[in-house]
């Protein structure tokens, strides 16, 4: 479709004049199994690994928890009963349909959105996605009632411990690699860079492509607490253009004279779409006593990647 071949890079593609010079590194990562563990708990691979050392019913129910909750969110706050079937694969991909109505009195039960998909239904999904992007920015706190958000930390910390802190190890080395050594929010769609950081040389950049459907995505960003590290600007679905298109995307994008690429996953798409790219590839490999997974990943493995593939450059700091 035409709007596919745009990119949501209005908002980047001025770069800032001072860091023209600045190497850039951007971490292209895979969303389940690699920071977030779901499908293993559901299909029970994750606990079968540790050859009996994990209760795989409990695993599994952990996984029917978060199932249950995801799609509650989703159809509860992000329209998605209404734009299931319009699958898109970056929020911004409408924008250009976005007459930047004011929103606060609009009926989305009562708007007619559906097929076909011409250019008022178009609009109609544009405004859907704006306020999408709106609440994922405000985070689930602003949205959730008290009694939700209970049962939200308590399954987050049960599966965390379950997982011998896959979570939060996932969590705090997208911290690392953004740079940054406290939680921000950045306005600024490039987001997450290391300007704050004491290597002020690189900066550093976190973007999800996902072979999920956006909806979803976006609210297990939410859910797992990685949305202040990912913004929405950097999340892409594959679901429909395949990992490819959206490698393609994110080069033409972060089209910077010192720029260097890395992508992070478990699965052989991403692998062969890195491959096509000549980009490194880290591979997560979940299974106990790997150094490839969560708790275990580092900066120093990664800086390996990026070094086979560009060289080490002359200022890299990698170790924090």
């Amino acid at each position: 479709m035409d709007e596919n071949s745009g990119r949501p890079e209005d908002n980047t593609k001025v770069f800032a004049k001072n860091a023209v010079h600045q190497n850039l590194d951007v971490y292209i990562w895979d969303m389940d199994e690699t920071l977030i563990l779901l499908n293993s708990l559901l299909k029970e691979s994750y606990a079968e690994a540790f050859n009996g050392l994990k209760d795989v019913q409990k695993g599994v129910e952990i996984g029917r928890k978060w199932e249950k909750l995801i799609l509650d969110l989703c159809d509860d706050y992000f329209f998605y009963e209404q734009i299931e079937n319009y699958n898109q694969p970056f929020l911004d991909v409408l924008s250009q349909y976005d007459d930047e109505r004011d929103l606060s009195d609009y009926d989305f039960n009562q708007d007619g959105f559906g097929p076909p998909h011409d250019d008022a239904n178009k609009r109609k999904l544009a405004y859907r996605h704006r306020v999408i992007a709106q609440k994922y920015s405000q985070g689930l706190q602003n949205l959730l009632d008290q009694e939700t958000i209970k049962l939200w930390d308590e399954l987050y910390e049960t599966t965390d411990a379950y997982t011998d802190r896959w979570l939060s190890s996932a969590r705090t080395f997208l911290k690392e690699c953004s740079g940054e050594n406290k939680d921000t929010d950045s306005s600024v769609a490039f987001g997450n860079t290391s300007t704050n950081s004491t290597d002020m040389n690189c900066q550093r950049i976190n973007v999800l492509v996902t072979s999920g459907s956006l909806i979803p995505t976006l609210v297990k960003c939410l859910l797992f607490r990685i949305d202040n590290l990912i913004i929405h600007g950097n999340i892409y679905s594959s679901w429909d253009v395949g990992k490819n298109e959206c490698f393609q995307w994110i080069k033409k994008r972060f089209n910077h004279p010192n720029v260097r690429f890395c992508v992070i996953g478990d699965g052989w798409e991403e692998c062969e779409a890195a491959k096509s790219m000549r980009w490194p590839f880290v591979k997560i490999d979940p299974r106990p006593g790997t150094p490839y997974r969560f708790p275990g990943l580092t900066l120093t493995t990664v800086s390996h990647y990026f070094s086979v593939v560009y060289g080490s450059p002359n200022n890299e700091n990698d170790e924090e």
